[in-house]
């Protein structure tokens, strides 16, 4: 052998030895991601946008209908999907679109989660990183469009198979042709190869969404492979799903998910020269045409994997966490927060009937509510509140806070708020238990209007099972509702300095404004400030406002 060969043979092990060697070093990189990251809350990713994740849920919401529904303004008034970032210790879409879909429905006094197997994985280390590097190895593919797939598998078979096995055989068949005619072999696979080529390209553009969906359904039967032998509490229910499917794991080969490596990419078009992709893909298809309830119980055990996984951390990782308990009547916590907040301050809730909160501005209403409201809605989806203990009776989770102008529809502010609040009261009419959490009620009309029509909404919800929690700077609704509800209030202190707040709830209606306050400490200038207080003290003094004359 001369030394060309000996340096080719060389060239091959270093070019080996290299992938070897950054594949190790892969391997210990996710290892260390991986154990790090436990214990922590996690952030915002790359993938799991959004959009992606309500496609994913409305296929769900069709398999598994549930009994409440956190609706669209509700979600956004309660930064549910921040809430949701903070919980997402998923390392694949399956567990992503679990864990979302989770939290975006619940039956009432049933949480959608498997304690037995969230505390496995608290305390299991071996077990819970062998679960997440497959996953893992899985990934993230957003709008993969697998469950929706999955309910219309029987719409999207490929004609004419056998024409993609023609095709792919003719290379071959160029090949074994060199042997007897050289120059006939070589014009046909050449040919032959370009056709396949610019053939599979024109119907790949047609076929894009089912070829992306069929490949990450592949790999994520594959990786259901590698889970079912790992001994956790669902290993019998995840083998018993998956085999069914096991046959489909000839085919990952050709469904790889793609990284980008010149490696893939190459073998890609290997699989595009001999019709892999459309012979694999009608095979495949027969299988989960045939076994579609055992793909859909499949994706379900493998999301409820990372569910687990992501409770359990989150348990972990927040500087307070309880498992709620389920009462007859009324919500009860201590130690209550935020789950949003970097240094939450914590209060004690005693809710049993309409509340109204008032209090200064920026003295911490509207970020109480928003606690009460997102630990209602964790307490019936995840199973989990952030408080030292917290318990509530089951009911729907309503809100009007964020409220937004609605061009497109032609709403005013004012209209799109008593939208807003009427979902509260449908629910209500119907006689169902309801937690309603508004803020600055009916804010977008005038003085006088605002508090009839408040105080008129707040008395006939107080006849139905809705439990309503109201924020408002109507200090006039306290006194009016004063026989319905019960009034508490945020307070402050002010001093030279500034205004200082504790944060905490006090009982009774507020009795101090910081209003005035606020604009001295932005220096205002000291006439505005003045007139201001001589205005208030004219009020509080005849109830009427004297006329403002014109200034010397």
């Amino acid at each position: 052998m001369d030394n060309t060969w000996w340096w080719l043979l060389g060239l091959v092990a270093l070019l080996f030895g290299g992938m070897l060697l950054s594949a190790w070093r892969a391997r210990q990189q996710l290892q260390t991601r991986l154990l790090m990251s436990w214990g922590q809350l996690p952030g915002r990713t790359r993938q799991d946008s959004e959009a992606s994740l309500q496609e994913a849920y409305a296929a769900q919401r069709q398999l598994h209908p549930r009994g409440s529904t956190i609706d669209d303004l509700t979600w956004h008034d309660l930064n549910l999907m921040q809430v949701f970032q903070r919980v997402n210790l998923t390392e694949s879409s399956v567990g992503a679109e679990a864990l979302y879909a989770q939290m975006r429905g619940f039956d009432f006094g049933q949480p959608a989660t498997d304690e037995k197997l969230i505390a496995f994985f608290a305390q299991n280390q071996p077990a819970r990183m062998a679960v997440r590097t497959a996953f893992a190895h899985l990934g993230k593919v957003d709008h993969n469009q697998s469950q929706q797939y999955l309910l219309n598998a029987d719409h999207h078979v490929l004609p004419g198979s056998w024409q993609f096995r023609v095709l792919g055989l003719l290379p071959l068949v160029g090949v074994a042709l060199i042997f007897v005619v050289p120059l006939a072999g070589v014009l046909l696979m050449i040919a032959s190869l370009l056709f396949n080529l610019v053939y599979y390209q024109l119907r790949r553009n047609a076929l894009e969404l089912e070829l992306n969906a069929m490949r990450y359904l592949v790999q994520t039967i594959a990786a259901a492979h590698q889970l079912s032998g790992i001994n956790t509490p669902r290993q019998a229910a995840l083998k018993a799903a998956y085999a069914p499917l096991k046959q489909i794991t000839r085919h990952a080969f050709v469904f790889r998910t793609h990284t980008g490596t010149e490696l893939e990419v190459v073998m890609d078009y290997l699989g595009i020269c001999f019709m892999l992709p459309f012979i694999a893909y009608n095979s495949v298809l027969q299988t989960l045409t045939a076994q579609r309830q055992a793909a859909l119980t499949l994706w379900q055990e493998l999301g409820q994997l990372e569910v687990a996984i992501a409770i359990a951390n989150f348990r972990q990782a927040s500087p307070v966490a309880c498992q709620p308990t389920f009462t007859a009547d009324a919500v009860e916590a201590q130690g209550l927060v935020h789950p949003l907040l970097k240094k939450p301050v914590a209060n004690d809730l005693d809710w049993r009937q309409t509340a109204l909160i008032t209090g200064s501005n920026a003295s911490g209403k509207s970020t109480y509510v928003k606690s009460v409201a997102i630990n209602c809605v964790l307490a019936q989806t995840i199973n989990t509140a952030t408080a030292s203990s917290f318990a509530l009776a089951p009911g729907h989770v309503v809100t009007a806070m964020a409220v937004q102008d609605d061009i497109t529809a032609g709403d005013s502010y004012f209209i799109a708020e008593i939208k807003a609040i009427q979902r509260v009261l449908k629910l209500a009419a119907q006689g169902q238990r309801v937690y309603g959490f508004i803020d600055e009620i009916l804010k977008g009309t005038n003085t006088i209007e605002r508090i009839a029509a408040s105080a008129s909404v707040v008395q006939w919800l107080s006849r139905t099972k809705a439990r309503v929690m109201v924020a408002t700077h109507d200090s006039e609704l306290t006194e009016i509702l004063k026989a319905l509800v019960i009034n508490w209030h945020f307070q402050e202190t002010v001093t030279a300095s500034g205004v200082t707040f504790d944060y905490q709830l006090h009982q009774g209606p507020a009795t101090s404004h910081n209003a005035i306050a606020l604009l001295s400490t932005m220096a205002y200038p000291q006439p505005i400030i003045q007139t201001a207080h001589d205005l208030v003290a004219a009020f509080e003094q005849t109830r009427t406002w004297p006329q403002v004359e014109q200034s010397k």
